[in-house]
């Protein structure tokens, strides 16, 4: 995808619970970022996300880049779920709000957030376009295979049961990025987001076709503070025998689990510290983490048959060799290698020449995607 100008001012806002992240962009050069933090909190000076986006307006103002200014072309917004409703970027009108109140339920700690900071900013400027980018709309493309549990299937429609998958814009992003490297569009990806939130992706020729969170960002790899893939009846067992109820168990698994339940610490840079101490916590820790990962290129192997490149990015991916190296380890019958000078240096390829997968470290770039695929739908609409 290629930005449809090269003037086109974008401002992109990720508006949470309690933050707001923003970027602006001149074409794909991003002129200013910054992030207005502590939202509603006790003691903090910003009381709702209306006084958020006057600050950040009073700092783009005082570089000249205010949100009132009349060159701004459009502003993007990040919103987590779009539910089966939303699979591309959409144009935001009061029906689109709407709908994406609709969908609170399934993701009702991202959505709130995301629809705060589109009021505000359609109030501030009812005169530029506005877009909504979905975090779950690169994943629309799963099959019903990959996006069904097996669970009652009329209940399942009824309350919208099903895989939706997060982190699209980084994955979008990522493995489009993987296949120029390569040189090859139509390429096979398997893209590893790492960070606090991990989530990993089978990519064909530019089309998601499985991915490991589900109906919420809770479900696959080990993330810094939450399980990842459980045993559903483990969550019956706390609640009938440990005596849990559903606002404690959702907290242990959301915010108590993961590295930190596992050692304690949720950055992996410590936990590697630790690891490095021999710490058996953080050994522990450590492997299971990876064990999970490798599981999954194993799986995402077979969904995508042929494998070109596995592409690592995010916080731990573009900065742990040592995650890298142990995940990949032992798999060289695959074709899968990593070379540890190349590993070691973290950027761009970083497998032996001559492996049949490349392996790469690929940093990402969601506020970019986010502009590009602003700028996409604006030829459909009217321009300022």
């Amino acid at each position: 995808m290629t930005v449809a100008g090269k003037t086109e001012r974008v401002l992109v806002l990720n508006s949470g619970s309690s933050s707001v992240k923003y970027a602006l962009f001149i074409g794909e050069e991003r002129l200013a970022s910054g992030i207005v933090e502590r939202i509603g909190e006790p003691g903090s000076p910003v009381a709702d996300h209306e006084a958020a986006l006057d600050i950040v307006a009073g700092e783009l103002a005082d570089r000249n880049l205010g949100i009132d200014s009349p060159e701004l072309t459009a502003i993007g917004h990040r919103v987590v779920h779009g539910g089966t409703d939303f699979t591309e970027p959409t144009l935001i009108t009061d029906e689109v709000t709407a709908k994406i109140e609709e969908l609170v339920p399934l993701a009702p700690l991202h959505n709130p957030g995301n629809l705060a900071g589109i009021e505000v900013t359609r109030r501030l400027r009812p005169d530029l376009p506005q877009v909504a980018v979905f975090d779950t709309a690169f994943h629309s493309t799963i099959s019903p295979a990959a996006a069904t549990y097996a669970i009652d299937r009329k209940l399942a429609e009824r309350l919208r049961i099903r895989r939706y998958g997060f982190h699209g814009t980084s994955h979008a992003y990522v493995s489009r990025e993987a296949a120029a490297l390569v040189g090859r569009p139509g390429c096979n990806v398997i893209v590893l987001h790492l960070g606090n939130g991990a989530s990993a992706s089978a990519v064909s020729g530019g089309r998601c076709l499985e991915t490991s969170m589900g109906m919420t960002p809770l479900e696959g790899l080990v993330m810094g503070t939450r399980s990842g893939d459980l045993d559903p009846g483990v969550l019956l067992y706390l609640a009938r025998t440990g005596g849990m109820s559903f606002d404690e168990i959702d907290t242990l698994v959301n915010r108590e689990s993961g590295m930190r339940g596992l050692c304690g610490e949720n950055d992996m840079r410590t936990v590697q510290e630790r690891l490095a101490a021999k710490d058996p916590d953080a050994e522990l820790a450590f492997s299971v983490y990876c064990h999970r990962l490798r599981k999954y290129v194993g799986a995402y192997y077979a969904v995508l048959g042929v494998v070109d490149v596995i592409a690592f990015t995010g916080g731990v991916g573009e900065n742990s060799p040592l995650v890298r190296q142990t995940t990949l380890d032992g798999l060289e019958a695959l074709g899968i290698a990593v070379d540890p000078e190349r590993n070691r240096r973290g950027k761009g390829v970083i497998s032996p020449d001559g492996t049949a997968v490349k392996v790469a470290v690929i940093p990402t770039n969601e506020e970019l995607e986010i502009t590009r695929q602003t700028l996409a739908i604006l030829p459909r609409t009217k321009r300022p």
